[in-house]
């Protein structure tokens, strides 16, 4: 922590740069928020087609999925703009700016986080949030301090356990070649799974996506808390509060394997 404290002045003239180089062409800069607020309302759109011939998805009404959707859109848009771009890692290995990086007197993996920030991404993250005050009235009734408590810690912990997946897969690029399409099945494909209520999975994957790779507790079982719903068998509503133990849980794997993925690094090669 020491360390860390210490090197944050050199993390803060990083992401500096970053920033400035990202805003210094607005016209761009605007259509890429344009691109994503609209790959945004298309994920939006599949909720309504689905409920415009459903009267309930997953055993959840249209005001708790629509509250799903937003808390997993603003949990994963806050990673993906923090985290997102480690999954460049094998192109960084490839062209050996990570072993440029191992020589420096910092820590890889904050060397890495700090080498981008894609505020671009900040554009889902506004649209998340204006879904989350649309479903909220929707699909609370009975508000209790708990329940407040579970909103405001919710999309922070689901950040988190997605920026853990991110790091876990950036992990896994130490052995795969090329290997990108498969990590992000877990990274991408948790954020897609978190956007609909768990309960529509097969029993199967239900587990894989509650205990092995922890989407559902992102969002869908925060909700059966907020909504006073009992949850399908398997996955009880209670689950919702142990999302921050999860994002614990995950994170701790997730830095357990990237250590290990480093220490077995060998150079690329060049």
């Amino acid at each position: 922590m020491a360390d860390l404290l210490r090197d944050l002045p050199a993390y803060r003239v990083l992401l500096g740069s970053r920033l400035a180089s990202q805003t210094a062409y607005r016209t761009s800069f605007a259509l890429d928020l344009l691109g994503q607020l609209g790959l945004a309302l298309l994920e939006l759109s599949e909720i309504y087609v689905v409920f415009h011939n459903v009267d309930a998805l997953g055993g959840l009404a249209f005001g708790p999925a629509l509250l799903v959707f937003a808390l997993a859109n603003v949990s994963w848009s806050i990673a993906d703009t923090v985290v997102g771009h480690l999954d460049t890692l094998p192109s960084y290995i490839r062209t050996g700016t990570l072993d440029a990086m191992l020589l420096r007197p910092l820590p890889a993996l904050a060397q890495l986080v700090t080498s981008d920030l894609s505020l671009r991404r900040l554009a889902r993250t506004a649209m998340g949030v204006v879904v989350l005050v649309v479903a909220l009235p929707i699909a609370i009734d009975d508000w209790t301090p708990a329940k407040v408590v579970l909103l405001v810690i919710t999309p922070v912990t689901g950040a988190a356990i997605f920026a853990a997946l991110f790091v876990g897969a950036a992990g896994a690029q130490f052995w795969l070649v090329d290997g990108g399409e498969m990590t992000n099945a877990f990274t991408y494909g948790s954020s897609y799974v978190s956007s609909y209520p768990t309960s529509v999975l097969h029993s199967v994957a239900r587990v894989f996506f509650t205990f092995v790779v922890p989407a559902a507790f992102v969002s869908y079982l925060p909700t059966l808390v907020l909504t006073d719903q009992a949850g399908p068998p398997g996955l009880p509503a209670w689950l919702g509060w142990f999302t921050p133990v999860m994002a614990a849980l995950a994170w701790a794997a997730a830095l357990l394997w990237w250590r290990f993925g480093l220490r077995h690094y060998t150079g690329a090669g060049g």
